[in-house]
This record gives structure tokens, sequence and C-alpha cells, in this order.
């Protein structure tokens, strides 16, 4: 019994102990159980919510562009990515429930599926195993899709991706820009209706089991994405196409660096075309520089020449300043202003010309003769009024506004040089729109790339009214803008555009050949020409307006008669064919008063025969 006594202290000692540690242990597992209860509840469910829920992005698609006629020009394609969440890859076969030669199997077959070789997908995943969303390929068809699911890896997903499909390749590139890598608009339409063509993203948090393979949506973890509205132009794609055509054969033909053309109808300012040489495919915008993407029938203002004549001829005839049958003694070849500036004709000039005939033969002198007796004032206010200085408020970003200084800082030297076409700077699309005056009675028009929009489900969501034409600045009146037109017809009859006549339909136009500024200070080049033409057709109803620019032809042919008109006027036939206008009646001759006043005027080169150019 003393024995037994003895060792009762050394008992009690160690059931105190272990009294001491059980008792530690539970303060421990409650202190866990009250911060878990308390700080650490967010943390704790937040990782139990990543660990068993994921939230995947749904991607919007966006919208598609239409052209008048509802041909494709722009489209979206769903194709499915392969993505990798993994952290949880690397997890599941870091424990010892798994067999990480499994893992290595696995990523072979996965690697062969998608064209990587074993060692550089491993790697990717090995470098990127903090990673939730490693996307390692794209564009995968159905088949490739499906083999990879029978594979059932664990932390292996798919998700929708959308890319922009251009059907027609390179046709309409300038207006309708591109799209970047992020789905966004780069340029052109793409960027100026982003907002509306993008659409919205939806999300939805999906319940995954412990291969992160999803189980269930809540009705509550789910916002459908709302898919971009699909945009209705005024281009009609078959306009557009001949128009690049047209430009492109022209420009090689002349060894021309870059062209333009415009093309619109007059009633209704419905731009049909927008075309710019060299062009791109938007399908590869890294293939092409940003000089060759920008759209310069909007962003690029030259100096027009004699194009800019109508333009200041026709309001002087409105205002009654000259008439048509006023004789301009133009004296032959040179002509010495008041205040001593030669200006020349080419081809020898001529001895006189009629007001007429002063357009027809694009005649500097006579222009600037008039110019003189119409001051700088009404010069100015002329050209003004055809919107000519400020931006048409076209639905592209970037437009520019050309060039025309104020009134104040206009000098002796601008009237003959804003006569002849110098001294100011307009872009295509301005021309074009300043010529449909001629073309529809003497308004300006506002030019509209834009019909509507549509809904995904294609209902219409905004509908882009007519032009009340009424309203619209009346430029020069109806009498005026109708003889303006008319006089024009006789351009390619016995004027500068000859090669441009169509022995089909009555066009009415006017060529233009600038010599090319070298830079402030250097004077122009001698070698160096702009080369266009702007035309209607038909006279008697005008359809369509054209304005066709061509920048820096070889010098052997330069004069916007032969290098323009020609390429002009086959564009305006084929359009004139599409459209299945009525061949025109045979245009009535001038005046008798106006006849007796033209220069060697001969009645039989109205009759429909081969004729030959003149010049300009």
């Amino acid at each position: 019994m003393a024995i037994a006594a003895k060792n009762i202290p050394y008992a009690n000692g160690r059931a105190a102990m272990l009294l001491l540690v059980v008792g530690g242990l539970m303060l421990a597992m409650a202190g866990r159980v009250a911060y878990l209860q308390t700080y650490g509840r967010d943390k704790t469910l937040a990782s139990a919510e990543r660990q068993q829920h994921q939230i995947e992005t749904l991607y919007a698609r966006r919208g598609t562009i239409y052209d008048s006629t509802g041909t494709l020009m722009a489209g979206t394609v769903q194709n499915t990515d392969l993505f990798v969440d993994a952290k949880f890859l690397a997890d599941y076969y870091s424990s010892d429930d798994h067999d990480y030669t499994e893992y290595q199997r696995g990523i072979e077959k996965l690697a062969n599926l998608i064209d990587k070789s074993p060692s550089d997908l491993a790697n990717l995943l090995s470098s990127k195993s903090d990673s939730r969303f490693l996307k390692v390929a794209t564009k995968l068809d159905d088949g490739t899709v499906a083999a990879i699911k029978q594979l059932n890896l664990p932390g292996v997903g798919f998700t929708p991706s959308n890319e922009r499909y251009y059907p027609m390749g390179s046709i309409a590139a300038h207006l309708l820009g591109g799209v970047g890598e992020d789905g966004h608009g780069l340029d052109g339409l793409e960027l100026q209706f982003d907002k509306q063509l993008a659409g919205h993203n939806g999300w939805k948090r999906t319940l995954k089991d412990a291969r992160r393979n999803p189980i269930a949506v809540d009705a509550d973890d789910y916002r459908p994405a709302e898919h971009g509205q699909h945009l209705i132009l005024t281009i009609d794609a078959n306009i557009q196409m001949i128009a690049e055509q047209e430009l492109a054969a022209t420009c090689k033909e002349f060894h021309a660096e870059t062209g333009e053309v415009v093309v619109m109808d007059p009633h209704t300012g419905d731009v049909l075309a927008i075309a710019n040489y060299p062009t791109f495919n938007p399908q590869e915008l890294e293939d092409s520089t940003k000089e060759v993407r920008t759209n310069r029938v909007l962003v690029s203002p030259y100096e027009p020449g004699s194009t800019i004549k109508p333009f200041i001829a026709g309001p002087a005839l409105g205002w009654h300043i000259t008439q048509p049958d006023e004789i301009f003694h133009t004296g032959g070849e040179h002509y010495i202003t008041p205040y001593g500036r030669r200006v020349t004709d080419v081809h020898n000039g001529y001895p006189q010309l009629a007001m007429w005939d002063v357009l027809v033969k694009s005649s500097n002198i006579g222009m600037s003769m008039l110019g003189e007796r119409m001051g700088n004032s009404k010069i100015y206010s002329a050209l003004h009024g055809f919107g000519f200085g400020k931006p048409t408020g076209i639905e592209l970003p970037g437009e520019s506004g050309g060039k025309l200084n104020p009134l104040a800082k206009w000098t002796k030297y601008s009237t003959e040089s804003c006569a002849q076409g110098y001294e100011l700077m307009v872009t295509p699309l301005q021309l074009a729109r300043g010529f449909c005056a001629y073309a529809n009675g003497g308004r300006l028009l506002q030019p509209r790339l834009v019909k509507g929009f549509l809904d995904a489900n294609t209902n219409t969501v905004e509908r882009r009214k007519p032009i009340d034409f009424d309203s619209l600045p009346q430029v020069v009146d109806g009498h005026t803008a109708a003889e303006v037109r008319r006089i024009l017809c006789d351009v390619v009859i016995r004027g500068t555009a000859m090669k441009a006549r169509s022995m089909t339909w009555n066009i009415f136009g006017k060529t233009g050949t600038a010599h090319i500024s070298q830079g402030p200070g250097k004077g122009y080049s001698e070698t160096l020409f702009n080369s266009s033409f702007i035309a209607g057709c038909p006279y008697e109803d005008p359809r369509i307006v054209v304005a066709f620019i061509v920048h820096k032809p070889h010098a052997d042919a330069h004069f916007g008669g032969s290098v323009a008109g020609p390429g002009a006027s086959r564009l305006i036939e084929r359009c004139m064919s599409y459209l299945q206008v009525p061949a025109s009646p045979d245009l009535p001759l001038p005046p008798p008063n106006i006849q007796a006043k033209l220069w060697e005027f001969n009645p039989k080169q109205y009759q429909r025969s081969t004729t030959v150019l003149v010049h300009d």
C-alpha cells in the first residue's frame, strides 16, 4: 500500500497534464470555430465559392453590317476556344489520390488534339500554374471539341469566341474599317458604331463538381448576353465593287500612287460607294499599313484644280454677274492680270470664248477674268455656300473640312488662284456633295451612309428618315442648276473630256488637272499632278454623281480628261446598266443664240460617235 501511495502524486500529475492538453485543444478548436464564424467566415466562404463555382463570361455576338440590298459586308463567326484552370489542374494531380502518370498521359493526348507538343503544353501549364483561366487553343472545330471532352480532363473547359468575318474581302475596306483582337472597332464604321455593334456581354455562375465539370446554374446566377445591333448601309455592294475595280484599273494603267472615288445619289444624299486605291483586307489588318488604311476620301484634302470652276461659275450665273453667251476676250495662251501676274491656258488657248465655253474648254484665263469681276468676297461666298471649308458631317470618324481661308486672309493673288482651283483644298466627298446640287436642282445635300439599325432578332430599332428636300440649303436656283448641267454636257462632247463620252447615256461633268505643291516656298511641281473628273448621269434625270480622282499619274498622260475621265465613264456606264437606267435621248443642241458664239461649233459633234481628247 505504501508503494501505491507513493505513485498517486505522479498519476495525478499525468492526469492534470492530459487535462491541460485536452483543454488546450478544445480551446484551440473553439477559437478556430469562433474565427471561422466571425473574421474568417468571408474568407472561408470565398474559398469554398472558388472551389465549387465558376463565373463565366457570355460573349455578345457583334452585329452584322449589310449593304442597302441586304448583302452581307461584315459578319461574326462563332468559334470555340479551349481554356484550362491551371491552378486547379495542378492541385488536383498533386494530391495523393491521383496518379501523376495519368496527368502526363492526359496532357499528351490533349496536346496532340490541339497541334501542340506535349512538352510545350506541359511547360505552359507549369509556368502559369496560378492561372484560373489559361487559353491554350482557339478556333476549334466541332470534332476536336468532342474528342477533348472524351478525355474527361479536370479543369479543362470551353468558351465561345467571336471572329469578325468580311465575306467580300477588300471591298469597302476603308468604309468598314476593322476590328481588333479585343473585338472592338478600330476604324471606319466598325469604330463609329462600335457601341451599337458590340452589344453587352453576359455572365453565368456555374456549380462545379470535384473535377470542375459543370453541374447546375441557378436562375439568379445567369445574365444572357445582349447581342449587337445590325447596321444597314446606303452603300450598294455592286456599285462599290464597280468603283473599286475601275479606280484600280485606272491607277494601274497610269502608274498612279493613289486614287479615290465617291458615288452618290444626288436626290437623297445616300453614298452608294466610297473607294480608295490601294486598298487592304480588313480580315488581315496586320498585313496593311496605317497609310494604306487611311480613308483619303474623307481625311486627305487636295487642291482640286479646274473641278472647282462650276462652283464659282454657277453662282456667278445665278447672280447675273455673267451669262452663258457673254464673250470673254481671252486673247490666246497668256493673260497678264492688272497687277502683272501671268495666267496661262493650255494648247495655245483661244482668242475669245463665250462663258459657256469657258467651262467647256476649262479656260483659266476666262475664269480669272470672271473672278476679277466677282471679287474675292463673292468667290468666297460661292465656295462657302457649296460647303467647302467645313466637314460634310458624314457618319465616319476623322473627316476633314478641307481648307478655305477666311476672307480676311485672301490677297490679290487669291482671285486668280481660287478661280483655277488653287489656294484651297477639298476632299473627294465635298466635291461629290457639291456637284449633286447641279444634279438635283440646286440643293446642298447631307451625305449619309446609314439607313438604320436592326436588333439581334432583325426587328427595326431605328430607321433613318428620308431627307426633307425642301429644307435643304438652296445654293443655286433651279434654273441655274439646269443651265450649268446642260453646259457641262458639252464637256464630254466638244470639251476637255471627250474620252469620257458615253454612246448610251448623256453624261455631264468637269475635268481637273492640278499641279501638286512641293511645300511651303517651293512652288508647284512641273511633273506631278492631281487628275480628276466629277460627273453626273443621265443628264435628263440624274441617278448618280461621281467624283473620280487620281494622284500622281505618270507625266506622259496627266490631264483629267485622259486619266480620270475614261475610268469615271466606264464606272458610270456599268452603274447605269446595273441600275437598269434606260438609254438617254439625243442631247438637245445649245440654244441658237449660244451656238453662234461657241468656239468652232459643229452640230455633227453631237451625233453619237467616237471622239478624241482635247485637253485638261
